[in-house]
């Protein structure tokens, strides 16, 4: 269970929230809960009341819709260091989209009001969360851009590439949800197709693949190859993994 400290440094840490002034943060560490959640566990249903924000911890958490027929359609897969449910503030306090723990999980849970509060008392924080938006469109822009010029390789590398920092240097692994449909249904993929682009992205970049534990040396070399089909508009680096 992570102490007083670990959960401020959780929440300063979050890109909107790093421009806000300490009385806001501290506010919300102050109100801030700690939830383990077991894998399939839910957090709330699409068109739910939105009451609470939360950051993940540890694990990961799927954001869906389901269709009339019961299908679901992947919104986005959340992992560690990461905020959502926060923009239901602008869909008049609905959650647009279900949430559910892909595995276990360890979550900060936070008062949506306090946001909320936030962002009518201080401008640069208002500021920080439409710049957080604006990004996350831009990323959407990219995927679809991704879509038609990416081959299936090049797309789970920039995926790959959104849960890293690019400057990083020295070798890196990436701890993937263990149920890999997940991802090729998050990239638009059938689950056969993720598991060949995925060995062709393999044998082109040299990374290693270890059940749900990916391991690369260099990340140079990830960044060169599934991003020679970008338009240079859009550097991989601006887009850090995030969803609404």
């Amino acid at each position: 269970m992570p102490n007083k400290d670990e959960i401020t440094a959780a929440i300063q840490a979050i890109e909107p929230f790093k421009q806000s002034d300490e009385l806001f943060k501290s506010r919300m560490a102050a109100h801030a809960r700690v939830l383990s959640v077991e894998k399939g566990q839910v957090l709330f249903v699409n068109q739910d009341e939105a009451d609470k924000i939360y950051i993940v911890l540890s694990g990961w958490v799927k954001l869906f819709r389901e269709t009339l027929d019961g299908t679901q359609a992947v919104i986005d897969i959340i992992p560690k260091n990461h905020m959502f449910g926060e923009t239901s503030i602008f869909e008049d306090c609905i959650y647009p989209y279900s949430a559910e723990a892909t595995e276990t999980s360890e979550l900060i849970s936070l008062p949506i009001s306090l946001l909320k509060d936030g962002i009518e008392t201080d401008p640069k924080l208002a500021l920080a969360m439409l710049s957080s938006m604006a990004k996350y469109r831009k990323q959407q822009d990219r995927e679809i851009e991704h879509r038609t010029i990416q081959n299936a390789s090049q797309r789970i590398g920039c995926f790959l590439l959104r849960l890293i920092d690019q400057d990083q240097q020295g070798p890196v692994s990436i701890h993937l949800p263990y149920d890999k449909t997940l991802v090729a249904s998050r990239l638009g993929m059938q689950p056969e197709t993720f598991s060949r682009a995925l060995k062709k992205l393999k044998d082109a970049t040299g990374i290693d693949v270890k059940g749900a534990t990916i391991h690369m040396d260099d990340v140079q070399q990830l960044v060169r190859y599934s991003c020679a089909a970008c338009s240079a508009e859009f550097p991989c680096k601006d887009l850090k993994a995030s969803a609404y």
